[in-house]
């Protein structure tokens, strides 16, 4: 079940957290997304500041023709990219959680309504990819 935040979607898998990395990033790549940036968060708040915490990654995932529309309108979109992915383990219950960030929200922030339609398709693929889980 697909649930939604004021900038996300939000969706708790049946698999170990290691698995939905996986299986996110073969249903992203299935709708023309690849993985630019991968952060751990666990182990980078353990080296960076000695601090324990639950199993956490940030993925940045780009679909490049759609970058180049979205670049080719507003060069400034930039900011905005790529769109963030969030794979963690809930430390109250421990049930792996996938969380898509909402590309209709961050087009609103440029306040550009032309740039409606595009944002809902990026948004349409994210959501099949996350469906797909």
């Amino acid at each position: 079940m697909t649930t939604e935040s004021k900038y996300g979607m939000k969706r708790i898998v049946p698999f170990s957290y290691e698995e939905a990395v996986e299986k996110i990033t073969s249903t992203l790549k299935d709708q023309g997304f690849g993985i630019l940036t991968e952060i751990d968060v666990k182990a980078t708040l353990k080296k960076k500041i000695d601090q324990d915490f639950t199993k956490y990654v940030i993925l940045g995932a780009c679909n490049p023709a759609l970058a180049f529309g979205a670049l080719s309108e507003e060069i400034d979109i930039g900011l905005l990219l790529p769109c963030n992915i969030i794979v963690y383990e809930n430390p109250e219950n421990g049930e792996t959680v996938v969380s898509i960030v909402d590309p209709e929200m961050m087009v609103q922030a440029t306040g550009r309504t032309d740039l409606d339609d595009f944002a809902k398709s990026v948004q349409e693929k994210l959501q099949t990819a996350l469906n797909a889980l």
